[in-house]
């Protein structure tokens, strides 16, 4: 089963109060949640996700607890208007986990996974329609190209953009890292292991997920009440880097106002910084659960002057 990278880390610095609301953004298989809803037995948490397994196995997993949790099916790039619905419009926490959950990497038929074969799937909402054998398929070869090396940062990106549309139609995970073994040689491939990288391209592009990131976290940060706190966990550097830029933003005063003797409340930072370098998973994590060894958690705080 799937276990929640920096959990620990996470649940402490999220300094959680017994009469709280919470949101966990990425409930996923609820190993968060569950830590969260055990300590606020007068409280209320949030947790949104956009897999339909996930949320079925949480759901009894979270009601074993206690009762005082409701479950959004949806992305959180709906935060701020799912919980308005709700007449939520404050909240003491939130937290983002945004690596995939183990079981979304070993279930074969979701095509994850460039180690098992399956179709190219990759969707983590299975509502929607598009998956990755569209983009493989169908989309031009610049535009392959050009997600392999943004997404992916695969600097052989354009020879293996070239040989995917030569190899098309392409539909299994294991066709596909045959055709990228083929386009950069065996060498490199053992080497480099870019079929990695490709993967997380395609996925990162079909779930759009760098820009749902850029999109939520400045409506989190809105959403928090004054000394309220959100905990990122990010799994490759180009969540990082979104995270660490915004909470750079928002940590400071706006350029034009700085060195004035009085700030207008507007343009005064609204968060701190709880830990200016991320906090990395211990060694004895790391050789319990491998895939925690990239995670890295960032923790804010909301400011006492409130908008």
């Amino acid at each position: 089963m799937h276990k929640s990278v920096l959990l620990e880390e996470t649940i402490n610095n999220l300094n959680i109060k017994k009469d709280g609301i919470y949101v966990d953004a990425t409930l996923g298989y609820g190993g968060h949640s569950s830590e969260i809803l055990q300590k606020i037995p007068k409280g209320w948490l949030y947790a949104f996700d956009q897999d339909a397994e996930a949320i079925s196995y949480s759901q009894k997993r979270l009601e074993s607890i206690a009762s005082n949790f409701t479950i959004i099916y949806s992305n959180f790039v709906n935060l701020k208007d799912k919980l308005a619905e709700l007449k939520i419009h404050k909240v003491d926490g939130i937290i983002f986990d945004l690596g995939l959950s183990s079981p979304q990497i070993d279930n074969e038929n979701r095509g994850f996974s460039f180690m098992k074969d399956a179709p190219l799937d990759m969707r983590m909402d299975l509502g929607t329609k598009k998956t990755a054998s569209d983009i493989i398929n169908t989309y031009k070869e610049e535009d392959l190209r050009n997600i392999f090396y943004q997404y992916g940062e695969e600097k052989l990106s354009k020879a293996i953009a070239k040989r995917i549309v030569e190899e098309r139609p392409i539909k299994r995970t294991l066709e596909l890292v045959e055709v990228i073994k083929k386009a950069v040689g065996l060498n490199y491939f053992n080497k480099e292991h870019p079929e990695r990288k490709i993967f997380q391209a395609i996925r990162i592009e079909l779930n759009q997920e760098l820009k749902v990131l850029e999109s939520v976290l400045p409506d989190a940060i809105n959403l928090l009440k004054p000394k309220g706190r959100i905990c990122v966990i990010t799994f490759h550097s180009l969540e990082d880097r979104i995270v660490k830029q915004t909470f750079k933003k928002y940590s400071e005063t706006n350029p034009l106002y700085q060195g004035l003797p009085q700030i207008p409340v507007e343009y005064q930072p609204k968060i701190n910084l709880i830990n200016k370098k991320p906090i990395l998973p211990s060694e004895a994590e790391i050789n319990i659960n491998k895939r925690s060894k990239s995670a890295k958690l960032r923790v804010i705080e909301k400011r006492k002057i409130d908008d």
